[in-house]
Protein backbone atom coordinates (compact mmCIF):
# COMPACT_ATOMS: atom_id res chain seq x y z
CA UNK A 1 0.00 0.00 0.00
CA UNK A 2 1.02 3.64 -0.38
CA UNK A 3 1.23 4.13 3.18
CA UNK A 4 2.58 7.41 5.31
CA UNK A 5 5.65 5.12 6.25
CA UNK A 6 6.81 5.45 2.88
CA UNK A 7 8.70 8.32 2.57
CA UNK A 8 12.02 7.51 0.78
CA UNK A 9 13.02 9.92 -1.36
CA UNK A 10 10.46 12.63 -0.44
CA UNK A 11 11.52 16.05 0.87
CA UNK A 12 10.26 18.44 3.34
CA UNK A 13 10.11 16.60 6.26
CA UNK A 14 12.58 19.02 7.81
CA UNK A 15 15.82 18.61 9.58
CA UNK A 16 16.61 15.01 11.51
CA UNK A 17 17.50 15.69 15.29
CA UNK A 18 20.36 13.34 16.51
CA UNK A 19 20.60 12.86 20.46
CA UNK A 20 24.09 12.56 21.51
CA UNK A 21 24.39 9.49 23.62
CA UNK A 22 21.09 9.03 22.82
CA UNK A 23 18.99 6.38 25.18
CA UNK A 24 17.39 2.66 24.02
CA UNK A 25 14.69 4.30 25.88
CA UNK A 26 13.07 7.39 26.34
CA UNK A 27 10.19 6.48 29.06
CA UNK A 28 9.65 2.73 30.74
CA UNK A 29 6.56 2.37 28.48
CA UNK A 30 8.65 2.40 25.75
CA UNK A 31 10.35 -0.71 27.13
CA UNK A 32 7.46 -2.18 27.71
CA UNK A 33 5.53 -1.47 24.41
CA UNK A 34 8.71 -3.50 22.97
CA UNK A 35 8.55 -6.36 25.47
CA UNK A 36 4.75 -6.83 24.58
CA UNK A 37 5.23 -6.62 20.88
CA UNK A 38 7.92 -9.56 21.13
CA UNK A 39 6.23 -11.66 23.91
CA UNK A 40 2.84 -11.18 21.38
CA UNK A 41 4.75 -11.66 18.17
CA UNK A 42 5.62 -14.92 19.84
CA UNK A 43 2.38 -16.81 20.34
CA UNK A 44 2.51 -17.25 16.35
CA UNK A 45 -0.81 -15.47 15.38
CA UNK A 46 0.90 -13.44 12.69
CA UNK A 47 3.57 -13.21 10.86
CA UNK A 48 6.61 -10.27 10.35
CA UNK A 49 5.10 -8.70 7.91
CA UNK A 50 1.48 -8.56 8.72
CA UNK A 51 3.42 -6.81 12.05
CA UNK A 52 4.69 -4.44 9.84
CA UNK A 53 1.76 -4.09 7.70
CA UNK A 54 -0.26 -2.84 10.80
CA UNK A 55 1.78 -0.42 11.34
CA UNK A 56 2.14 1.05 7.72
CA UNK A 57 -1.80 1.05 8.28
CA UNK A 58 -1.74 3.82 10.32
CA UNK A 59 -3.98 6.48 9.25
CA UNK A 60 -1.23 9.23 8.11
CA UNK A 61 -1.80 11.88 10.75
CA UNK A 62 -1.63 9.34 13.49
CA UNK A 63 1.87 8.03 11.84
CA UNK A 64 3.50 11.10 11.63
CA UNK A 65 2.32 12.24 15.02
CA UNK A 66 3.64 9.12 16.79
CA UNK A 67 6.69 8.31 18.13
CA UNK A 68 8.28 5.10 16.90
CA UNK A 69 7.25 3.36 20.00
CA UNK A 70 4.19 4.40 20.04
CA UNK A 71 3.03 3.09 16.88
CA UNK A 72 4.40 -0.39 17.63
CA UNK A 73 2.05 0.33 20.57
CA UNK A 74 -1.23 1.04 18.01
CA UNK A 75 0.08 -1.49 15.87
CA UNK A 76 -0.39 -4.28 18.73
CA UNK A 77 -3.21 -3.19 19.61
CA UNK A 78 -4.59 -4.04 16.28
CA UNK A 79 -3.20 -6.88 15.97
CA UNK A 80 -4.35 -8.38 19.46
CA UNK A 81 -8.22 -7.32 18.80
CA UNK A 82 -7.77 -8.54 14.64
CA UNK A 83 -6.77 -12.04 15.95
CA UNK A 84 -9.34 -11.89 19.04
CA UNK A 85 -6.61 -12.48 21.65
CA UNK A 86 -7.67 -9.08 23.80
CA UNK A 87 -11.26 -6.68 22.63
CA UNK A 88 -10.83 -3.05 22.50
CA UNK A 89 -12.73 -2.89 26.07
CA UNK A 90 -10.35 -5.28 27.35
CA UNK A 91 -7.24 -2.98 26.08
CA UNK A 92 -9.07 -0.08 27.22
CA UNK A 93 -9.71 -1.13 31.12
CA UNK A 94 -7.40 -3.56 31.65
CA UNK A 95 -9.94 -6.56 32.69
CA UNK A 96 -10.48 -9.21 30.72
CA UNK A 97 -14.33 -10.26 30.06
CA UNK A 98 -15.19 -13.94 31.09
CA UNK A 99 -13.04 -16.73 32.23
CA UNK A 100 -9.03 -15.77 32.40
CA UNK A 101 -7.82 -18.42 29.19
CA UNK A 102 -5.08 -21.00 30.21
CA UNK A 103 -1.44 -19.70 29.78
CA UNK A 104 -0.77 -19.77 26.07
CA UNK A 105 0.97 -23.08 25.03
CA UNK A 106 3.71 -20.32 23.04
CA UNK A 107 4.79 -18.45 26.04
CA UNK A 108 8.02 -16.45 25.58
CA UNK A 109 9.81 -16.10 28.84
CA UNK A 110 12.81 -13.77 29.98
CA UNK A 111 15.53 -16.23 29.74
CA UNK A 112 14.47 -17.49 26.70
CA UNK A 113 14.26 -13.72 24.85
CA UNK A 114 17.96 -13.34 23.75
CA UNK A 115 18.41 -17.05 22.52
CA UNK A 116 15.03 -16.12 20.63
CA UNK A 117 16.07 -13.15 19.03
CA UNK A 118 19.80 -14.34 18.35
CA UNK A 119 18.09 -17.35 16.07
CA UNK A 120 15.51 -14.65 14.26
CA UNK A 121 13.07 -15.98 12.37
CA UNK A 122 14.62 -17.38 9.01
CA UNK A 123 12.57 -16.54 5.82
CA UNK A 124 14.19 -18.81 2.96
CA UNK A 125 12.01 -21.45 1.85
CA UNK A 126 13.07 -24.12 -0.72
CA UNK A 127 12.71 -23.59 -4.47
CA UNK A 128 11.82 -26.96 -5.22
CA UNK A 129 11.93 -26.77 -8.99
CA UNK A 130 11.72 -23.09 -9.46
CA UNK A 131 14.57 -21.51 -11.07
CA UNK A 132 15.17 -17.65 -10.82
CA UNK A 133 13.82 -16.14 -13.94
CA UNK A 134 16.51 -13.62 -13.69
CA UNK A 135 20.50 -13.70 -14.39
CA UNK A 136 23.40 -11.77 -12.39
CA UNK A 137 23.81 -8.57 -14.55
CA UNK A 138 20.57 -8.58 -16.12
CA UNK A 139 19.04 -5.50 -16.92
CA UNK A 140 15.22 -5.22 -15.39
CA UNK A 141 12.50 -2.73 -15.39
CA UNK A 142 10.38 -2.46 -11.64
CA UNK A 143 6.58 -2.68 -11.97
CA UNK A 144 4.57 0.57 -11.75
CA UNK A 145 2.07 -0.62 -8.95
CA UNK A 146 0.12 0.45 -6.40
CA UNK A 147 -1.14 -2.18 -3.98
CA UNK A 148 -4.27 -2.39 -1.42
CA UNK A 149 -2.25 -4.60 0.47
CA UNK A 150 1.68 -4.88 1.76
CA UNK A 151 4.66 -4.70 -0.37
CA UNK A 152 8.24 -4.13 -0.22
CA UNK A 153 8.64 -2.22 -3.24
CA UNK A 154 9.53 1.25 -2.39
CA UNK A 155 7.67 4.09 -4.36
CA UNK A 156 10.58 5.77 -5.39
CA UNK A 157 11.86 2.44 -7.05
CA UNK A 158 8.60 1.84 -9.03
CA UNK A 159 8.96 1.95 -12.68
CA UNK A 160 12.42 2.15 -12.40
CA UNK A 161 15.25 0.40 -14.96
CA UNK A 162 18.22 -1.70 -13.01
CA UNK A 163 20.79 -4.07 -13.06
CA UNK A 164 20.72 -7.54 -11.07
CA UNK A 165 24.01 -7.94 -8.82
CA UNK A 166 22.85 -10.18 -6.60
CA UNK A 167 20.51 -13.48 -6.20
CA UNK A 168 19.84 -13.76 -2.53
CA UNK A 169 17.58 -16.90 -2.86
CA UNK A 170 14.19 -18.51 -2.40
CA UNK A 171 12.17 -16.75 0.63
CA UNK A 172 8.87 -15.88 1.93
CA UNK A 173 7.01 -13.26 0.03
CA UNK A 174 6.29 -10.37 2.61
CA UNK A 175 3.37 -9.26 0.05
CA UNK A 176 1.15 -12.37 0.49
CA UNK A 177 2.42 -13.49 4.43
CA UNK A 178 1.59 -9.74 5.33
CA UNK A 179 -2.15 -11.11 4.98
CA UNK A 180 -2.20 -14.67 6.34
CA UNK A 181 -0.35 -16.78 3.21
CA UNK A 182 2.98 -18.32 4.93
CA UNK A 183 3.58 -20.83 1.88
CA UNK A 184 4.18 -18.53 -0.91
CA UNK A 185 7.90 -17.70 -1.79
CA UNK A 186 9.71 -16.34 -4.25
CA UNK A 187 13.37 -15.60 -5.76
CA UNK A 188 14.89 -12.38 -4.39
CA UNK A 189 17.13 -10.23 -5.87
CA UNK A 190 19.85 -7.05 -5.61
CA UNK A 191 19.29 -4.78 -8.08
CA UNK A 192 21.40 -1.59 -8.76
CA UNK A 193 19.71 1.69 -9.92
CA UNK A 194 22.02 4.37 -11.18
CA UNK A 195 20.82 7.36 -8.98
CA UNK A 196 20.12 9.60 -11.77
CA UNK A 197 17.24 6.98 -12.47
CA UNK A 198 15.87 7.38 -9.35
CA UNK A 199 16.54 11.03 -8.79
CA UNK A 200 16.69 12.51 -12.06
CA UNK A 201 19.40 14.99 -13.38
CA UNK A 202 19.68 16.57 -10.28
CA UNK A 203 21.04 13.32 -8.26
CA UNK A 204 24.48 13.23 -6.66
CA UNK A 205 27.14 12.18 -9.63
CA UNK A 206 28.24 8.50 -8.67
CA UNK A 207 25.07 7.97 -6.75
CA UNK A 208 23.81 4.33 -7.18
CA UNK A 209 21.43 2.52 -4.77
CA UNK A 210 20.87 -1.34 -4.52
CA UNK A 211 17.48 -2.54 -3.11
CA UNK A 212 16.31 -6.56 -2.36
CA UNK A 213 13.72 -6.89 -4.74
CA UNK A 214 10.88 -10.18 -4.97
CA UNK A 215 11.01 -11.60 -8.48
CA UNK A 216 7.03 -10.33 -9.08
CA UNK A 217 8.41 -6.71 -8.83
CA UNK A 218 10.42 -7.16 -11.28
CA UNK A 219 10.00 -7.33 -16.04
CA UNK A 220 13.02 -8.27 -18.03
CA UNK A 221 14.51 -5.05 -20.60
Amino acid sequence: MNGAHDVGGMQSFGPLPLEENEPVFHADWERRALVLTLAAGALGHWTLDEGRHARESLPPAVYFGSSYYRIWLLALESLLERHNLLSAEEMRTGEVAGPRPAPHPRQLRAESVAGVLARGGPADRPAGDSAPRFDMGQEVMTRVMNPRGHTRLPRYARGKRGRIVALRGHHLFPDKAAHGDRGAAEWLYGVSFEGAELWGAGAEPGLAVCIDAWESYLEPL
